[in-house]
């Protein structure tokens, strides 16, 4: 454990007990804003790299490079 969440914890066990409770409910929403903004950010780059290659295969496409899919290679 880092020095720090050590500190946080000594913090956290002078409180009284329904103090500790009111921290820990926070403390708990905070981290599972930091997890879903964590999966947004995941998604997100995975739509930026699809959106990517539509824009390469519409290029491809247009400049008339495209090739039939060889169903056989996938």
């Amino acid at each position: 454990m880092i020095k720090t969440t050590e500190t946080a914890i000594k913090l956290l066990e002078a409180l009284p007990e329904h103090e500790q409770e009111r921290v820990i409910e926070v403390l708990r929403h905070l981290l599972q804003d930091s997890q879903d903004e964590a999966r947004w950010d995941q998604l997100f780059n995975r739509s930026e790299k699809l959106m990517a290659a539509a824009r390469e295969a519409k290029t491809t496409v247009a400049e008339g490079n495209a090739t039939d899919m060889d169903y056989e290679r996938l």
